[in-house]
């Protein structure tokens, strides 16, 4: 990133370079004021940049004065990272210099341009992909996969963004100290109510044939408030949606399989009884009654009995758990029965015009308050099992997400600024003798970047409200 801008500033100095989001093993940006870029102006910054890396040239981190940096980053056109730094008010400002070239210091970076091995550049619609190698494969890139349905989602959230006025964390800052935050949660809320209103309009257009909806997504990404807001949806347009929970068809605790480290995975999709869950399935769809099971997690395997369901004419079924774009848990299941929907939380927001935000960050800090909040868990314990969430992700969830008829994006604008409030002081318990001291740290300076937003201004209805509590939902 901070190598590209080096060469945008270099190659096109009257433009204005914009990060806007990750997509895969890459970055996408864009020019402000530019709808396309050209091939030969890629080639162009490619020319620079390996250069660049040719040359090696030393990245410095300094301290400069606050008055210094900001004259600096309004001459030089960088709106997003002056509006940032309005809202601050340290004497001095750690920035990166290379060369004439000055950026704000979010966080390490190499000591030189040379560290680089290798990149190259995607032309896309109003921007272009700057493409890297994937974390533990150094020195080759995976082969381009096309992402439609985080691509639409990035799409539409741009398309809110514009709506809000929002692009960066200084935008959003100004609103709070301009005092106009409740309107701006009362918009985004809508924005996510009008979305799922639409998607429920999707599934009342193929009611015919869908009889259940699969909703699936990573860690922390809100799906069981999205399934709550859905399913009222899906009420206003006429379906009787029944919940049907994946929890309760977990095998035996002796039959669960066991993950690299000897321990139950109870993530694994040959944690479940698939092939209950498919002949109950069938057996619904045919009009028939089934019990379904009451898994006893004290116990490790299913109670006597069960809950006994039949669907009606106007019943759709609602399963929601991480296995549910994968077409190996309902493989009996035709598709043209199934409706699938991946929901995660992707910010669109900003640090500054170079620096992104990263959607992992979000969903760790919404998982940190929820953990505390509801599950007993220290921010400590919460950092170090993360790692361990985020294998499995990857090993479950994010291979399928092309398979989803429909995307949600959680992610809300204003909500950083809430959990801040939250997550600050859980921050801080983390020690310096503590392993996840130095990701503790950098969380914490990240969320000095936002002003707070007290909790009372959240809707009870809002997603948010799963992890930092007060719900106007049962969970």
């Amino acid at each position: 990133c901070f190598l590209l801008a080096i060469a945008a500033k270099r190659v096109f100095p009257d433009r204005r370079l914009v990060i806007s989001h990750s997509l895969g093993e890459g970055y996408y940006y864009y020019f402000a004021a530019l709808q396309n870029i050209k091939d030969e102006d890629l080639k162009a910054l490619e020319d620079c940049m390996r250069d660049l890396i040719r040359n090696d040239y030393p990245i410095d981190r300094r301290e400069i004065s606050y008055a210094d940096a900001l004259s600096h980053f309004e001459k030089t056109n960088q709106e997003d990272t002056a509006l940032l730094l309005r809202q601050r008010n340290e004497s001095r400002v750690h920035v990166y210099v290379c060369g004439g070239f000055i950026d704000l210091a979010h966080g390490p970076l190499a000591p030189g341009t040379g560290s680089v091995c290798c990149f190259e550049f995607k032309n896309l619609e109003q921007g272009f992909l700057l493409r890297y190698p994937a974390q533990g494969e150094p020195g080759k890139l995976r082969p381009y996969e096309d992402l439609p349905n985080l691509t639409a989602i990035y799409k539409e959230y741009k398309a809110w963004g514009k709506i809000l006025g929002v692009n960066a964390v200084g935008r959003l800052n100004d609103i709070i100290a301009r005092k106009k935050i409740i309107d701006f949660i009362r918009v985004a809320e809508a924005l996510h109510n009008k979305k799922i209103a639409s998607i429920a309009d999707s599934i009342l257009e193929i009611r015919d044939r869908v009889k259940v909806v699969l909703i699936a997504g990573p860690s922390s990404s809100g799906k069981t408030t999205f399934t709550k807001k859905l399913t009222i949806h899906l009420q206003v347009v006429g379906f009787n949606p029944i919940a049907v929970s994946l929890d309760d068809y977990f095998l035996p605790r002796e039959r669960t399989p066991l993950d690299e480290n000897g321990g139950l995975d109870f993530e694994a999709l040959e944690a479940l009884d698939v092939e209950l869950i498919n002949r109950h399935l069938l057996e619904l769809f045919e009009g028939r009654e089934v019990l379904i099971p009451d898994f006893d997690f004290k116990t490790g395997r299913q109670a006597d009995g069960g809950k006994p369901l039949r669907m009606g004419e106007r019943n759709i079924l609602l399963i929601e758990g991480i296995h549910g774009l994968n077409d190996g848990l309902t493989p009996l299941i035709p598709g043209h029965l199934k409706y699938k929907i991946y929901v995660s939380a992707l910010t669109q927001l900003n640090l500054d015009d170079h620096n992104r935000i990263a959607t992992t960050d979000n969903r760790l800090l919404r998982r940190m308050v929820r953990d505390y909040n509801f599950r007993g868990y220290s921010a400590l314990d919460t950092l170090a099992r993360w790692p361990s969430v985020r294998r499995g992700e990857n090993r479950n969830i994010f291979p399928f997400q092309n398979n989803a008829n429909a995307a949600f994006n959680t992610a809300l604008d204003y909500e950083l600024a809430v959990l801040k409030v939250y997550a600050e002081p859980l921050l801080k318990t983390v020690k310096p003798f503590h392993e996840q001291y130095n990701e503790a740290v950098r969380l914490l300076s990240f969320l000095n970047n936002f002003s707070p937003v007290p909790a009372n201004l959240v809707p009870r209805q809002s997603i948010l409200r799963e992890f930092i509590g007060d719900s106007g939902f049962k969970y």
